[in-house]
């Protein structure tokens, strides 16, 4: 779609966002939040919209709740995995979640209270996170759109989390790509994939990266 076209398009449901808030005097829905956050910022945003109830479960599925240790979640959205998270079995206090979006952060603390919201950019998470965390966290799941991101980048940000893991606990990502958001191949890394997840729209497949 040409640029203009694209812009035009952004102007108009900009302006029915607005109309629809003024007429019917409620909140947006996390749908219509996300469509808002992407216009905003197309690549810091992971999805058009939130992640799918089958996608969140099949992440949350891959942290044990049974080790102890804080529960990391970067790029959390608007909070289906975290959602999914507590469903399995995790404390809210053993959260920390990792957002960029301002307006997702204050979402997240009326959502969630017990856990702590940290607003800032995840790939800088051991400057970021270092002094926070009390002990080797149990699981980093992450929401972030790292196909986006140059593969240093990508990389930078697996070792940095896996510095910050307990030995062999898992770095959860899930893409909507073909190819893995992170090369499988690495020294010292092990890696593994989900079925794909068809139900989710866009289908999607979680990855898990750990040491060893």
């Amino acid at each position: 779609m040409p640029l203009e076209a694209l812009q035009q398009l952004e102007r108009t449901i900009k302006r029915e966002i607005r109309l629809f808030e003024q007429r019917k005097g409620i909140r947006l829905d996390d749908e219509v939040r996300f469509i808002r956050s992407w216009f905003e910022r197309p690549l810091s945003t992971g999805a058009v919209t939130p992640s799918g109830r089958v996608l969140a479960r099949t992440m949350a599925r891959y942290v044990d709740p049974d080790i102890s240790g804080p529960i990391v979640e970067l790029g959390p959205g608007t909070g289906p995995v975290t959602e999914a998270l507590i469903t399995e079995g995790i404390a809210q206090e053993r959260l920390v979640l990792v957002e960029f979006n301002a307006t997702f952060c204050q979402l997240l603390r009326a959502r969630f209270p017990g856990a702590t919201v940290v607003h800032g950019d995840a790939y800088g998470i051991r400057r970021l996170l270092g002094g926070l965390l009390q002990q080797p966290a149990a699981a980093f799941v992450s929401g972030l759109p790292l196909v986006t991101k140059p593969v240093p980048m990508r990389l930078q940000l697996l070792r940095e989390a896996l510095e910050l893991l307990r030995p062999g606990a898992p770095f959860i990502q899930f893409t909507y790509a073909v190819m893995p958001p992170i090369p499988k191949k690495l020294a010292g890394v092990r890696a593994e994939a989900s079925e794909r997840i068809w139900k989710n729209m866009p289908p999607a497949r979680v990855w898990i990266y750990r040491k060893g």
